[in-house]
Parts: C-alpha cells; structure tokens; sequence
C-alpha cells in the first residue's frame, strides 16, 4: 500500500492512500450482490442479471460508490496503522482518482492526538493524608447506629424538630385539589425536609387533634411545571406526634447492631478497625488523583482536537446510560424522572471533558516512555473481574473486548500505580510555601 502522511497543523494532517485493484474488485463484487437482487433489466428476471451484462447495461462505473463504501473503512484503517498516527474522529475523506483498471487513491484530511512532552512524574509532591481515627470519629459511628436503631413513641405536647407527626393533608391551589396533593395518616419526620420548604415548619408547635392550615408557595422550579412558584394550602390534621427513643450505649445493644459482637468495647473496637480501614482507602484514593493531577500539570500538550472531546463526551455518555439501563432505567425514563434530557446530560459531561482527555494522554504517555506492557495472565483476570462486576458469561465478556482495548486499561491502571507509588506526601504548609516561592520567581 502507497501512504503520504503530511501535517498541515499541530493535530491535522492529510493521508493520502492507494486502494489496489484487488481491493477494488473485492468492493465491486460486494456491491453487485448488493444491487443484483434489485435489479430490472428487459428479458430477465428480477435478480438474475449476470455481472457482464450489468457491466454491458450499466457500465461498471456504476458500482464505484458502494463498492468504495464497502471496502473504505478497511483499507483507511490500514493506511493509519502503517503512517503510524493516532487518528482520532471521523475523517474528511475524498477521491482523488477513480480510474477504471488502476488503483484508486484517496486523500484523508485527519485529527491526529497531540504530542505529549511529559514533565515530572515520579516524586509528585502531594498533601500528607490523615488516617488516624479519633475517639470523635468512633462516636459519631455509634450515634448514628443509635438514631438508626431508634424507636417511636408516643409523646403528648407539643411537635418538635425531629419529631415524626402521623397526619392527613388535602392540597388546594385557588380552591382547587391537584394531582398528589392529598394523602391520609402520613408518617412525616419535621425538619427531614422531605415536604416543600416551609410545610414542615408550620407543624412545629402543635400537637395531636390540632388542625392546621399550612401555606407554601412551590419553588420556581419545582419538577411538575404546573405547580411550580404557586401558592398552595394543606388543610392538615395531625393524628399523633411520636419522639426518638435512642437505645441505651451498652452490650446489649452492642449485640443488637453487630452480632459478631458481645460487648460494647468489642464494638467499638471493630467500627475503629473499619473507620481506619476506610480512611486509607479515601488516602490512597486522594493520593493518586493529587498526584497523577500533577503529573498533568508537568506534562506539555498541544491544543487538544475536538473530535477528542466529543468522543470523550459520548464515552462518558454511554457508559451512564448503559449503568441505568441495568438497574431496569432505560434512557427515556431517567430524563424524565431527573426532568433532565440528553442535551443536558451532554453539557454536564463536557465540562471535565478536555481535562479528562489530557490525562488520559498523559497516562498513554507514561506507559509508552516505561514500556509498560499487560500479560495474558492479566488480561484473562479482567475478564474474570468484569463478567463478575456486570454478571455476564466471560465468553460474551471476551467478545466485546479486543486485546487493545484489554492491555490499554491494565497498562493505564499500571501507570496510575507507578505515579501513585512514587509519590511524596508532604505537609500542606510545605506545599504552600513551596507555590509562594515559585510565585516570587
């Protein structure tokens, strides 16, 4: 195959190839069975007209379009790989010779990825990660298991903030009910803003038997449109008001939230284990993105195509949707439950793209410049964690991947590690002081 690579700017270019007349022929063959079912040609059948006759009818420059359609994305594919560029995007591509009994060459206007001049990236300074657990942070654990393990009971007085009331409300907008507006012996906790700003409030104060005319306005943008910055009254009566009753701290309720426990100091020995267990990972994990961000930051990268950004966006895209379509939410039915559409969630996506992108560049990088490399012993292990993660057969799991897209992943999380472990933790204090000084410079 004949190829020219020629830039014409810091990410575009033109490739210029040769289709060969075996290829040519390949394509014509593919696009005469296309056609031939089709065909209508006097003193013969619909869909039996021999190639020599159509060419003898036609002529054979009459296939020329599909044929290159059918064979085109191959032989570009091709022509990429052997100009050794990193093509990204849909290309502009057009004939610049068709000539019937010669080779057929094309020219390729392209986006190309950008170079990447890498800075530092072992030895990345980042801000030193507290894991200790204090005495503070065991408490908050066993207030929060207390509240989850309360119990509601009846309490004569007054509602206060954290009380549950048991009421029934009819909803009205200028006399009128509307849809959703009304429900009988709710169970409501006041001040867990479950209600539209205000509803809650105006029960504070009142007890079990009062009857309560509670006004509130929607917000401007409430998700029903028709309610939305109206004014609404709830004719609301309160049937009972029950308060919080936290367990006592003890064994037994040690026992009770943890049965692989029998005392209380067991307990609290077992949530400190698991508090320090999670702060390293939240260490680890604040670790490697301060660090890989300033790998980014030391790194040198011409201005990054669009087409770039774009295919990122979809990435991103795709791979939301595909989430919510298997937990059972097909796209149409998480616009609108999130009163969002696509155009939005495309806008939302778009705003990390380009720093998404870099990084992504860079970590290719280091893998390039460390020759990092995946085995098949790792390979076959994605495959096993993948089918495991999304619960599909490996065999359907190995269909979808190529072992491109496979090595890429595992190298890039191998580049990730490589500048994670070779980060320096230093005190915030140090790293201010070291930004003042290169300021001053």
């Amino acid at each position: 195959m004949s190829v020219k690579w020629e830039k014409t700017g810091k990410t575009t270019g033109e490739l210029t190839f040769d289709i060969s007349q075996d290829e040519i022929k390949t394509g014509l063959d593919q696009a005469f069975k296309r056609v031939k079912k089709n065909l209508r040609v006097p003193g013969f059948r619909k869909g039996h007209v021999s190639r020599v006759i159509f060419d003898q009818y036609y002529g054979e420059e009459a296939l020329y379009e599909d044929a290159l359609n059918m064979v085109l994305p191959t032989v570009y594919a091709a022509a990429v790989k052997e100009a050794g560029i990193k093509a990204v995007g849909q290309p502009r591509i057009e004939p610049v010779s068709m000539d019937k009994g010669k080779d057929w060459t094309m020219k390729a206007t392209v986006s190309v990825e950008p170079e990447v001049e890498l800075g530092d990236y072992k030895g990345i300074e980042v801000p030193k990660q507290n894991t200790r657990v204090y005495a503070k942070d065991i408490d908050a654990e066993l207030d929060k298991r207390r509240e989850q393990n309360a119990e509601l009971v009846l309490k004569k007085g007054k509602a206060e903030k954290g009380d549950t009331v048991t009421i029934d409300y009819k909803g009205t907008i200028d006399g009128k009910p509307f849809d959703g507006g009304s429900a009988d012996n709710y169970s409501l906790e006041l001040g867990s803003g479950t209600f539209i700003p205000g509803f809650e409030d105006q029960l504070i104060g009142h007890e079990a038997g009062d009857d309560v005319d509670v006004v509130v306005t929607f917000p401007e943008d409430y998700g029903a449109k028709d309610l939305a910055g109206k004014e609404a009254h709830f004719a609301t009566k309160i049937h009972e008001v029950k308060s919080k009753q936290l367990p006592e701290l003890d064994d037994e309720f040690a026992k009770d939230v943890d049965d692989s426990v029998e005392t209380l100091d067991e307990l609290k020995d077992k949530i400190k284990k698991d508090l320090k267990e999670q702060k390293e990972e939240a260490a680890k994990d604040a670790i490697q993105q301060a660090a890989i961000e300033g790998a980014v930051d030391n790194a040198k990268i011409d201005e990054i195509p669009d087409a770039m950004i774009q295919d990122d966006v979809n990435t991103q895209l795709n791979q939301y949707l595909g989430n919510m379509q298997r937990q059972g939410i097909d796209p149409q039915t998480y616009y609108k439950l999130t009163n969002t559409n696509e155009q939005q969630l495309r806008a939302q996506f778009a705003k990390d793209a380009a720093e998404r992108v870099k990084t992504n560049l860079v970590l290719e990088a280091i893998v390039a410049a460390e020759g990092l490399e995946a085995t098949k012993e790792e390979m076959d292990k994605e495959i096993k964690d993948l089918a495991s993660e999304y619960n599909m057969d490996e065999k359907t799991v190995r269909a979808t991947l190529s072992d491109d897209m496979l090595s890429h992943d595992i190298t890039v999380r191998k580049a990730m590690d490589l500048i994670t472990d070779g980060a320096k933790q230093v005190a915030k204090s140090k790293l201010k002081d070291d930004k003042d000084d290169k300021s001053d410079k």
